[in-house]
Formats: C-alpha cells, sequence, structure tokens
C-alpha cells in the first residue's frame, strides 16, 4: 500500500496486509461494511474505510510501518 494517508482501502490491499487471497478480502470487506451499515454509515462495496480496519485489525500499523522500511 503505497499512500497510507488514504481513506478508502481496496480488496487487494486488504489481501495483501492480511496475506490472504482476494476473493476472501472480499469477503472481509463484505463483512465490515455490513457492520458500519449497521451503525448508519455509508459504504463503499467493495472498499473498506482504513480508519475501521485499522481498528478491527491488530497489527496494521506494524504492516505499514515494515512496508515503508522495504
Amino acid at each position: 500500500m503505497k499512500n497510507s494517508n488514504r481513506m478508502y482501502l481496496t480488496a487487494e490491499e486488504v489481501a495483501e496486509i492480511l496475506g490472504v487471497s482476494k476473493a476472501y478480502a472480499y469477503k472481509v470487506i463484505r463483512n465490515l461494511n455490513d457492520e458500519l451499515e449497521i451503525k448508519g454509515y455509508v459504504v463503499i462495496s467493495g472498499k473498506v474505510s482504513t480508519k475501521y480496519f485499522r481498528e478491527k485489525f491488530y497489527g496494521f500499523e506494524i504492516a505499514l510501518q515494515k512496508e515503508e522500511t522495504e
């Protein structure tokens, strides 16, 4: 993920961060977006809020730091 200040993550970026397939990343995004919709937020299919992803997944910041040093 080249720009860590982006508002949304794509399925490709989620797959890379979590080390899973792109299909599974879409499933993760769908689940997170369902949670956000229940809370009353508007969501974009195929993308997830970077902020919400950070809250839900431990180690996200560590992955970003590692990527930036490479």
